[in-house]
């Protein structure tokens, strides 16, 4: 079986794996998702027994669907969940826990369950309509879920299960407002996927209403089955109107509390956490280069400054921030830019905790046990953006900072805690996969199983940083290449915020090693933009992402061939998917002379038809002055003349035709703009498919895209 074919049905080697982890807050188990083999897509409820190191099945989806199990329905609620959350699997995609561990709710086909995972029963709860987002209270004795879509029920009803099976309505409007639920702008874009949050108690839920009657309506349509209805989306596009968030305290009891901020200032609700101290939440304004933390006073409703946060350029908010610490402190991330630092730190009451070396990613949460109840456990990267390990972060008033590694393997390291147990996945180059290891304390107690398949290679890239901007870069060879041999270079991009492609795991490589033995010699660069390295090299791209980026791109490429002689810079191939198809897209039309080709997937083309929150946080508002999105649109850049034919490059543009992320629009505009002025390109729908181009689709393209580029290089 060849590589695109085994890629496709093993889901790129992760089906089998252990995923979703999460440790009980006792340290007792450890809960997780992983499907029967490296071929079986549905995903199904484990957990493993800390003190015996046993694991067990708690939930498989075929026992308990039964007949139904081969027509597994997603609503269109559980759809667009799964989309943002760039998820794919089937059967039991997603679970939430109480505080203790001891109870597991999921939805599944829309249908609601209840897992004991202390005695293993596990039970379907009666709900009215389709379920989305389930979640049990912190004490394990009432659920909570939002309505999805279904005949005779209408999407967004925020609603309570009683411990005697009473079904409550909590809150619940007409259509176009819905409860519970958080809007697109959140999920996509601010990493916000929840709209409810129980009090410790279990007594009252804070709730988020979501009114989208401002938005305009866009109506995404398969040609392929045109006996179908369209699909109707509130798009909220950039320089026009936002959904409306309201915060609301809801007692179960009936009492309703307004949450009071000023959301004409701060329209974003960008995080939200509840635990013992009281409701935290993080608002930002609509330019995102301010924002507020607020203590929510749970019997007003009243809210009280805890810190703010500010940037000339954007805020960029540090997840599972904001949090109380066990002292009433409230931990806040933020950047250190005075004084010659250039930090992304952790502070607690504006105390600094973490040191200015440490790049922080994500607060995982906090350690327990022996490592003293005020340590935090944190992913960040120390001089490497290429790794991130996990650090144990003292918080003790007056004791300074302080921050050990705890992982010493060189790698990309993730982890779950709970009590005094925690478990560490690790991704490295040596190895398929990522590994996840249980410690209590300092000792190794049990390693979760996995039962994916092993890839086919072993890649080997180049990690190296080039330029005087120290540009992470990586190139990969064909195996056992002989170097004397000139090959053509495939520079496979992204290059957008938020995400890195030049990492210390092996997954990243998998796809491109393929491409290498195919006669390529690979190229990858983390462009300014990108995460890991500092704030100042994250954000020099505001209002000049096209300029920065692609310069980056062209000036590594440029240093990588003079370090690597078998680079043939005259045989230029550039491929991306969403912002990397944009800047696949942007490099051929600019930089026709190195470009020879180049594949676009899923391109955002107009940045003016993308959402308001990204398309904003980097360029700002449309009508801003100068045209910023004019100088940034594939489309109108297409449409400039060409006035030597000979230099134009094709362009494979590829996109779904049921993508409510980066809508087709975009490439069927940019296709249009192409014919208009004679430039040479193709254009590949993809029926049925969405952002994620999921189910094998993806993986299929590769021999398609690969005959594009023999064919033009």
């Amino acid at each position: 079986m060849d590589f695109p074919e085994l890629a496709a049905r093993t889901r790129r080697f992760s089906r089998g794996a252990p995923r979703a982890v999460s440790v009980a807050g006792d340290g007792s188990r450890v809960v997780f998702l992983r499907s029967a083999g490296p071929e079986d897509p549905a995903e199904a409820l484990w957990l493993l027994d800390v003190a015996t190191g046993e694991e067990r099945l708690v939930a498989e989806p075929a026992a308990l669907l039964g007949a139904d199990a081969d027509t597994e329905v997603l609503g269109p609620g559980e759809r667009a969940l799964r989309e943002r959350l760039r998820l794919s699997a089937s059967g039991i995609g997603s679970y939430a826990l109480d505080s203790a561990g001891r109870v597991a709710v999921f939805p599944l086909a829309g249908r609601l369950f209840r897992a004991d995972l202390v005695h293993g029963d596990v039970v379907e709860v009666t709900a009215v309509g389709p379920v989305l987002d389930p979640r049990p209270d912190p004490t394990g004795q009432r659920l909570a879920y939002v309505t999805d879509a279904a005949e005779g029920v209408r999407r967004g009803q925020l609603r309570v299960i009683e411990p005697d099976g009473t079904d409550i309505l909590l809150a619940g409007e007409d259509s176009g407002v819905t409860w519970g639920l958080a809007e697109h702008i959140a999920a996509e874009e601010f990493g916000r996927f929840r709209g409810y949050w129980w009090a410790p108690d279990g007594r009252s839920v804070l709730a988020a209403r979501v009114d989208e009657s401002r938005l305009d309506r866009w109506h995404l349509h398969d040609p392929a089955d045109p006996a179908s209805p369209p699909t109707t989306v509130a798009y909220p596009a950039a320089g026009g109107p936002n959904a409306e968030v309201s915060l609301h305290l809801l007692d179960l009891d009936g009492g309703w509390v307004d949450v009071h901020w000023d959301r004409e200032t701060y329209p974003y609700l960008t995080a939200v956490h509840w635990a013992e101290g009281g409701p935290l939440i993080t608002v930002l304004r609509r330019s995102q280069q301010h924002g507020l933390v607020l203590a929510v006073d749970p019997r007003t409703g009243e809210t009280q400054v805890h810190a703010e946060l500010a940037d000339p350029r954007w805020v960029e908010p540090i997840p599972g921030t904001p949090a109380h610490l066990p002292d009433g402190r409230v931990l806040v991330g933020g950047e250190l830019a005075h004084d010659g630092y250039d930090a992304r730190c952790l502070f607690a009451d504006g105390t600094l905790l973490t040191p200015p070396s440490l790049y922080v990613r994500r607060v995982v949460g906090r350690l327990c046990g022996g490592a003293g109840p005020a340590d935090l456990l944190v992913e960040a990267s120390d001089g490497e953006p290429s790794e991130r390990h996990l650090f144990r972060v003292r918080t003790t008033i007056g004791g300074g900072v302080d921050a050990r590694r705890i992982t010493t393997d060189p790698g990309w390291h993730t982890a779950a805690v709970g009590g005094d147990v925690l478990a560490v996945g690790s991704a490295s180059l040596d190895h398929p996969g990522t590994r996840w290891r249980v410690w209590r304390g300092d000792r190794e107690v049990a390693a979760l199983r996995s039962f994916a398949a092993n890839p086919p290679y072993s890649p080997l890239p180049l990690l190296e940083r080039v330029t005087d901007r120290r540009l992470p870069t990586a190139v990969l060879y064909p195996d056992n290449y002989v170097t004397g041999r000139r090959l053509p270079v495939l520079l496979d991009v992204y290059g957008g915020p938020g995400h890195q492609e030049v990492i210390a795991a092996r997954a990243a490589w998998l796809e491109r090693q393929w491409w290498a033995d195919a006669g390529f010699a690979v190229v990858v660069v983390d462009n300014r933009g990108t995460p890991g390295v500092a704030p100042s090299f994250e954000k020099a791209i505001h209002r000049r992402v096209a300029d920065v980026i692609l310069a980056d791109q062209v000036d590594a490429l440029t240093a990588l061939a003079d370090k690597h002689p078998d680079l043939d810079l005259g045989r230029v191939a550039v491929r991306g998917w969403s912002f990397g198809g944009w800047l696949a897209g942007l490099a051929v039309l600019r930089h026709p002379e190195l470009f020879r080709c180049g594949i676009a997937g899923a391109p955002v083309t107009d940045w003016a038809l993308y959402d308001t929150a990204y398309a904003e946080r980097y360029l700002g508002l449309p009508d801003d002055g100068i045209d910023v999105y004019g100088h940034h649109s594939l489309v109108e850049l297409a449409a400039e003349p060409v006035h030597d034919r000979a230099a134009a490059r094709p362009l494979l543009l590829v996109h779904g035709l049921a993508d409510d992320n980066v809508v087709a629009a975009h490439t069927l505009r940019l296709s249009a703009a192409l014919l208009a002025t004679g430039r040479p390109h193709s254009v590949l729908p993809l029926t049925g498919a969405t952002h994620m181009a999921a189910g094998g689709t993806a993986e299929r393209l590769l021999t398609l895209e690969l005959d594009f580029l023999r064919t033009h290089l």
